[in-house]
């Protein structure tokens, strides 16, 4: 069982910036996958950005927020975090943090964080 607490989120102006970070109950070392997601109202979870083993580790972005959104995972911390600058107001939902062992995927066991609200107003 891995337990993700995220922490940052909050009101900003559009154009602002805003980090969040998600801490890991375990050595996020041992982890395939790690990722944050957003929600907003009567729409599915969607991706936001993702480090995976599988790709060397290499960060994978939402075309909407390439260029503005940066992920990294801080072994030593157990943390990963997402830098977010110029935040328009439709990056605002709920972002969460998910993580998964290495076979997550054919296995379809991963585990979410409670999630943090980011609100950007125009």
């Amino acid at each position: 069982q891995v337990q993700l607490v995220e922490s940052g989120g909050g009101l900003v102006q559009a154009g602002g910036s805003l980090r969040l970070s998600c801490a890991a109950s375990i050595n996020i070392f041992s982890l395939a996958h790690m990722g944050w997601y957003r929600q907003v109202p009567g729409k599915q979870r969607e991706l936001v950005a993702q480090i995976n083993s599988e790709s060397g580790f290499s960060a994978d972005y939402a075309d909407s927020v390439k260029g503005r959104f940066f992920i990294s995972r801080d072994n030593a911390k157990n943390t990963v975090s997402l830098q977010m600058n110029s935040l328009k107001p439709e990056d605002t939902g709920v972002y969460y943090c998910r993580a998964g062992f290495p076979g997550w995927q054919e296995s379809g066991i991963h585990y979410w964080g409670k999630g943090t609200l980011v609100t950007v107003s125009s």
